[in-house]
């Protein structure tokens, strides 16, 4: 009965609001005794103890050596392995399958995708002893490839372009890691490189685009939006959601790279393997600083690589700039902060009727002799009376009052534009320093002279901060009855900081003039201003000047030339800087303190740990050996290269068994992601085990190994059964015949529109949707039933497809596509009235069905050729004499495109042998 229950029992998951709790049919007292019984008694067997197959060291066996006659059947290594086992348990293997067999088992498998009738015969007429050989190394080339296997991989680390949840909101970013992951299998990108792009590549290839779209793999998963943004990391439900959120993101990593079920030593000491409490809150501290959001990447890897520098050398302008701010305070006699903290205390009483809109402001100058000048066109000549200019308020650097208001300045006014003749000067301030007026407003009487334009010229500019500006909040010209004529008029200026809302042309003549509290304060605001400008004076040396300027050049050419770049595009993956969002605050790269907590509940933490990861690799101390000062990706980097370790036995048997699982339709291991206790063991683990190593030591890519598989008898075998074989080996767990399978839901649907003639191959960028979106105050509605089947738009394939979490596309459901708020190691495959329905009569099946006939008769033009075509087209092969008469007179009765209906629901082409 214990042993039962280990086989059966479901390896424990976490809860979480997207996750279903199993159930087994078993009355409780039995189960809990039963339960309780098994726990008692596998942790008195493991408690922390390795000792167990996954977690041995890998060593290479050798391939046992067979009799003469048996060594003709084996192709390569892995036959030797799989015909001793055979052997030994009284199985004979089965004959090879035929060749149309074949290419289709290769097409399906290696692309997803039906082979071309044309290819067909080519293969089948091929005398070349290595045609197979040949025909595997193209599939291998096809850039289909990586849209097959990327499937599978997106499966297990539960891709969606959905939140979850209760809200499930659009989440637009997250194709570009699909896209990543097909471009690396096509790329045949090395296993260990895979992994650390995805973990910590941002640290170990920085510069790299691929270096931060893998991080799209921790964000993968579903994401509480309300638990993130609606309530803050404060409040204890806070806290829960981002503990369940590194808890997903501990479950993905281990469960998907080591096959490892850490994620139930969340609340206790792992029941059954050796993962204890302190060992998951460990490596809930590798995650402790990263959130799920949208960040920027590069698509060319030189403009990433150049922005990091420009960024870099940025910075440490801007600290040198702080540190020249440091000395002057310093050479000062702390004067100059006293004064600074002084203005910055009435700053803040004196912002009375401050707006956000503050007013026109010049480019910034390292000088104060350079000339500026705006103006205000009147759209024609006019009487004006009176001109009134503002001077500006902003607490910026502790300027406030008067901010960048000239030292010199004149004002003209003119019927010319550009001022070259007929200007008439009517203030003059160029000779002596004008003070600081505050916010008081400044004025011209005009009597009543005529001009289109009026021109403010600066022509020695006040000191902002370690710099010149020329800066004016308001400018207004008033005829005799008191009206505004600049109102919503015309500005144009030498140069111009165009930062909306606060600094902009049109706002000098917005008519937003403002009004402060206290004119005593803004008295002694300009009064601490001249004392300010005169320790500022007595202090700022030659070379002081002559340092800032190379600074403030430097700094300006690099801010420049990093605005040039191209605008970055954005991924949806793991971040520690973003835009913030309600509660969903950036950490900046400053790590969460982690602690155990009892019973995984945040309410009752203990001791707080450090990161690390579990004690299973001999003589590596599971804690991470990180410096003091340790930058937050180095959490994940050490995770990473504890993962790739050589000596890390979990990570190469893991990858070996999922792709054998794909190949076979069952793993050697038949739990893809539970190599301990709870799982099950393998059928072979000689086989394993040299697997892994070869695949380990001989450059670690995925390509060679498929084609080790592809090439091995076993994988060429029939699948006809035989009644003697099946007796023994009902399950052919041992492989005595090849597994015959159901296409999965998006070979289906893209096998469907290829042979209709509708596919349309695009590959990469954002998904399509076969639903229409309806966007409610709570959350998005997902309308399949509305969606038209004839939308160009979807006919791509279906790994293109937008995943909406809360509601899974019916049909493809319907076909057992993967729920993508769950790893799916392994999928299901129920064979049930609804599926054969859904083939039948649903809407997409009947519109293609139709576009399928279309075809048909484009290519032939009497019904037995159409019908010849279509049959070949979907199975590979002429229909027999019975099957084509069957049809056609289906075809005459019915129409063509019914008996096109009929040919897409033969278990010929939904099923591969």
């Amino acid at each position: 009965m214990k042993q039962l229950l280990r086989e059966n029992l479901p390896a424990c998951q976490p809860s979480s609001a997207f996750r279903k709790a199993p159930y087994l049919a078993a009355p409780l007292s039995i189960l809990f005794v039963l339960s309780l019984s098994l726990i008692t008694d596998c942790r008195a067997e493991s408690g922390i103890d390795a000792d167990w197959w996954s977690l041995r060291p890998l060593e290479r066996s050798e391939p046992p050596k067979l009799k003469p006659l048996a060594a003709k059947w084996a192709r390569t290594p892995i036959d030797q392995f799989i015909l001793a086992k055979l052997r030994e348990k009284g199985l004979n293997p089965s004959p090879e399958a035929d060749r149309r067999t074949l290419i289709r088992r290769l097409y399906f498998d290696l692309i997803g995708l039906p082979p071309p009738p044309d290819r067909i015969a080519a293969f089948l007429n091929d005398k070349d002893p290595k045609a197979y050989e040949k025909l595997v190394d193209e599939l291998l080339a096809s850039k289909h490839y990586g849209e097959r296997w990327a499937r599978h991989w997106l499966d297990v680390v539960r891709y969606g372009d959905t939140h979850g949840y209760d809200k499930d909101k659009l989440r637009n970013n997250a194709w570009p890691y699909r896209d990543y992951v097909i471009r690396s299998f096509n790329d045949d990108k090395p296993y260990s490189r895979f992994i650390e792009e995805q973990l910590a590549g941002d640290v170990l290839y920085p510069g790299t685009k691929d270096g931060i779209l893998g991080l799209g793999f921790i964000a993968s998963g579903p994401w509480d939006f309300i638990g993130h943004v609606e309530v803050p990391e404060s409040k204890v439900d806070g806290k829960r959601s981002r503990n369940l959120d590194r808890d997903d993101m501990v479950s993905a990593t281990m469960n998907t790279f080591t096959s490892m079920t850490a994620q139930c030593a969340r609340c206790h000491n792992h029941k059954f393997d050796p993962v204890s409490i302190e060992d998951y809150y460990s490596l809930q501290a590798v995650f402790a600083a990263v959130d799920r959001a949208d960040r920027p990447y590069d698509a060319n890897p030189k403009i990433e690589s150049h922005r990091r520098e420009l960024q870099k050398k940025i910075k440490e302008l801007k600290s040198k700039r702080k540190a020249l701010k440091n000395r002057l305070i310093k050479l000062s006699g702390g004067n100059l902060a006293a004064l600074d903290q002084r203005i910055s205390d009435l700053n803040r009483q004196n912002r009375g009727g401050q707006g956000l809109e503050f007013g026109y402001h010049s480019h910034i100058e390292r000088k104060p002799d350079v000339t500026k000048w705006v103006q205000v066109d009147l759209g024609e000549s006019k009487a004006i009376d009176e001109i009134v200019y503002v001077p500006c308020y902003d607490p910026y650097n502790n300027i406030g009052a008067g901010f960048g208001f000239p030292v010199r300045f004149k004002i003209e006014i003119s019927n010319e534009p550009k001022f070259k003749k007929g200007a008439t000067k009517v203030a003059d301030q160029t000779k002596v320093d004008y003070p600081i007026p505050g916010v008081t407003p400044q004025q011209v009487t005009l009597g009543g002279k005529q001009a289109r334009y009026i021109r403010m010229t600066a022509t020695k500019l006040v000191f902002r901060r370690n710099d010149y500006i020329f800066a004016l909040a308001e400018l207004f010209v008033k005829d005799a009855a008191g009206n505004n004529l600049a109102s919503g008029a015309k500005v144009t200026s030498l140069d111009s900081i165009q930062a909306p809302p606060r600094w902009r042309r049109q706002n000098l003549v917005d008519g937003n003039h403002y009004t402060y509290a206290d004119p005593k304060i803004a008295a002694e605001l300009a009064e601490l201003q001249e004392q300010r400008k005169a320790i500022h004076e007595k202090v700022y040396t030659k070379e002081i000047q002559d340092e800032q300027a190379s600074i403030e050049t430097a700094l300006n050419k690099a801010e420049k030339e990093l605005k040039r770049l191209p605008a970055g595009r954005m991924v949806y993956a793991a971040a520690t800087h973003f835009n913030p969002q309600g509660g969903h605050q950036p950490t900046k790269g400053k790590p969460r303190l982690i602690r155990v907590l009892q019973r995984g509940e945040v309410t009752k933490p203990g001791k707080s740990v450090s990161p690390g990861t579990v004690r299973i690799i001999e003589g590596v101390n599971p804690k991470f050996e990180l410096a003091p000062n340790h930058k937050e990706g180095d959490r994940r980097a050490a995770l990473a290269k504890w993962i790739i370790d050589k000596r890390n036995p979990l990570t190469w048997r893991s990858i070996v068994n999922r792709v054998w699982h794909y190949h076979f339709g069952r793993g050697i291991v038949s739990t893809p992601n539970d190599f301990g206790r709870m799982g099950h063991q393998p059928f072979h683990p000689e086989l394993i085990d040299w697997l892994a190593v070869e695949f380990r030591d001989g450059g670690q890519r995925i390509k060679h190994l498929h084609k080790l598989i592809l090439m091995s008898g076993v994988y060429r075998q029939s699948s006809v059964s035989n009644e003697k074989s099946a007796g023994i080996d009902s399950d052919n767990v041992y492989l005595w015949r090849m597994n015959r399978r159901r296409l999965d839901a998006e070979s289906i649907r893209d096998a469907v529109l290829e042979v209709s003639g509708k596919l349309d191959r695009k590959m990469y960028g954002p998904g399509f949707r076969d639903f229409v979106l309806e966007l409610t105050a709570h959350s998005p509605h997902y309308e399949y039933q509305k969606h038209d089947p004839n939308d160009l738009r979807t006919h791509r394939r279906s790994i293109y497809r937008f995943l909406a979490r809360s509601s899974q596309q019916p049909f493809m459901e319907t076909l057992d596509c993967a729920d993508p708020s769950q790893m799916v190691a392994r999928r299901n495959e129920t064979l049930t009235p609804l599926s054969a329905l859904a083939l039948l009569n649903n809407k997409f099946m009947t519109v293609m069905a139709g576009h399928f006939a279309e075809r048909l008769k484009k290519a032939n033009a009497a019904l037995p050729g159409q019908i010849d075509h279509g049959f070949k087209l979907a199975t590979g092969r002429s229909p027999s004499a019975e099957e084509r008469k069957l049809l056609l007179a289906y075809a005459g009765k019915h129409d063509l495109a019914n008996a096109c209906r009929s040919i897409l629901n033969l278990n010929e082409f939904v099923f591969v042998d």
